[in-house]
């Protein structure tokens, strides 16, 4: 967990479908209210408000009330511990990928 005091894991908020796209629709949008966000998918607006707990456990939604309205915002710096975590790794993928090549120019020769 990180500095946010997270009630919840990042990997685990982001390991669901509906969940990344959530956070996509999210992302597309400066604020969008609940009905909104429950007219994307086929379920009702209590299952998109557990998915929408989940992710605010984990730090990455914010939410504010506008009268009887809901609206929810990403807050996108909780996804930092899962690119870092990606770019640690990426090393291996450059490398496998420099030795495909040589193996590649060699049996060109």
């Amino acid at each position: 967990m990180s500095e946010n005091n997270q009630l919840r894991d990042v990997f685990d908020a982001i390991a669901d479908p509906t969940r990344r796209r959530l956070i996509r629709l999210l992302a597309e949008a400066e604020e969008i209210p609940l009905h909104e966000l429950t007219a994307q998918f086929q379920m009702g607006r209590t299952a998109v408000s557990k998915h929408l707990t989940i992710l605010k456990e984990a730090g990455l939604v914010l939410d504010r009330k506008v009268g009887r309205e809901t609206r929810f915002r990403l807050n996108a710096s909780p996804l930092r511990e899962i690119q870092d975590w990606v770019a640690f790794y990426s090393k291996f993928w450059s490398t496998n990928m420099l030795r495909l090549n040589q193996l590649l120019e060699e049996e060109e020769e």
